[in-house]
């Protein structure tokens, strides 16, 4: 099949049709961003279809591209993921782009949850808040090494409380939920800084953080491409050179 086929085929096993209003008032820019996505990128990447639908999620939920979370929910969820994997992963981006926005894409998840008389009533909580910090900490030493002693140790005294906040909180209330496990959380905080962009530092850290997890360079490229048509060719570039600069071929 040509990708114009491949893009249709594709589309309609995810959403059942093709139509929407924008394949009706600009069927040029319709043409483009179909083909590439759904015809190029999707038939060229070897991700799981859970977590392709999960990364194209926090990225949209990253962009605050509302009428994206709502298709990749749809989408996630004609694909099987778990509705606790679904809102896991939107979650999981409330450390790095703040909580105001998760919520925003939360409220649309939701949305389509009602829709589809999805309900979701048990805990993904793993943590007590005795126990939130030192399993905090742990979970950066899975995907980081010993190396996190040293950090936190080093901090100046005035700043030790945003070492806690970043174990306790980053770590220890996202990290250690259930229904994604490290090695999925870390594909989807790569995605996420990736489309953040002006993060490289972090994406540094991340990208190893990935090795360590098993996700090697052939799944952060394949993550990269999916990413790019919706963050643009400058962030993917940038995260590209960070890639080529932590991983060498």
């Amino acid at each position: 099949m040509n990708r114009i086929e491949i893009s249709n085929e594709t589309m309609k096993h995810l959403y059942g049709s093709d139509e929407n209003k924008i394949k009706q008032t600009d069927k040029d820019f319709f043409d483009i961003k179909t083909r590439l996505v759904y015809g190029e990128v999707y038939n060229h990447i070897k991700l799981s279809s859970k977590m392709r639908e999960l990364i194209l999620l926090v990225v949209a939920t990253t962009n605050l591209t509302m009428k994206e979370v709502s298709k990749h929910t749809k989408a996630a969820l004609s694909e099987k993921v778990a509705p606790e994997a679904i809102k896991e992963a939107v979650y999981s981006a409330g450390a790095y782009i703040g909580l105001g926005k998760v919520e925003m894409a939360v409220e649309v998840v939701n949305k389509v949850f009602e829709e589809e008389g999805i309900s979701i009533v048990e805990s993904q909580k793993t943590v007590t808040e005795d126990s939130r910090l030192q399993k905090g900490i742990k979970a950066q030493k899975d995907i980081f090494g010993e190396k996190i002693d040293n950090m936190r140790a080093s901090a100046p005294k005035n700043q030790k409380h945003i070492q806690d906040f970043l174990s306790a909180y980053c770590f220890g209330d996202f990290y250690t939920r259930k229904s994604l496990d490290l090695k999925e959380r870390e594909l989807l905080t790569f995605s996420i800084i990736t489309a953040q962009g002006g993060c490289e530092p972090q994406l540094v850290a991340h990208v190893a953080g990935n090795v360590a997890m098993g996700n090697g360079k052939d799944v952060l490229l394949d993550a990269l491409t999916l990413c790019m048509p919706y963050i643009g060719f400058p962030k993917a570039l940038n995260a590209l050179a960070v890639v080529n600069k932590v991983i060498e071929d």
